[in-house]
């Protein structure tokens, strides 16, 4: 059970979600505000794994009901996403998982992770230090 206390510091830890929506230019940056947001509510690992798959009617209501609990962490996260996306993105993914939608984002938005990395790199390559010139400089 949420605290008022937890359930304001999840709501203003969200707002870093809300201040630049993803629009597909921006990401690197919305991937890391999703995982700062979903690591504080501790339901980061709505993103690494997908649902399992309903069990069957036989078992014992304490699985049913960790289930349950897991499959509307799993709603909630997805929502989270949708709603922090611009409606173009939105009307491609809504129907997914999070663990899917993820999936889908980062093959869509790989090429450009890979020219941000690469352009890091070239960035770093062309830093010359000059001899005698302190490295916390």
């Amino acid at each position: 059970m949420t605290t008022p206390n937890q359930t304001m510091n999840n709501s203003s830890i969200r707002s870093i979600l809300e201040k630049e929506k993803l629009n597909g230019n921006n990401f690197l940056d919305w991937y890391r505000n999703l995982r700062i947001v979903l690591r504080a509510e501790q339901k980061f690992y709505h993103l690494e794994e997908a649902l399992p798959e309903a069990h069957a009617d036989n078992v014992m209501a304490a699985v049913w009901n960790a289930y349950n609990r897991r499959k509307n962490e799993q709603q909630e996260v997805a929502c989270l996403m949708l709603a922090s996306m611009i409606p173009e993105l939105q009307k491609n993914l809504e129907n997914l998982a999070a663990f899917d939608m993820l999936r889908e984002l980062k093959v869509m938005f790989e090429q450009q992770a890979e020219q941000e990395l690469f352009d890091t790199v070239r960035s770093f390559h062309a830093c010359k230090l000059e001899e005698g010139q302190s490295v916390s400089s």
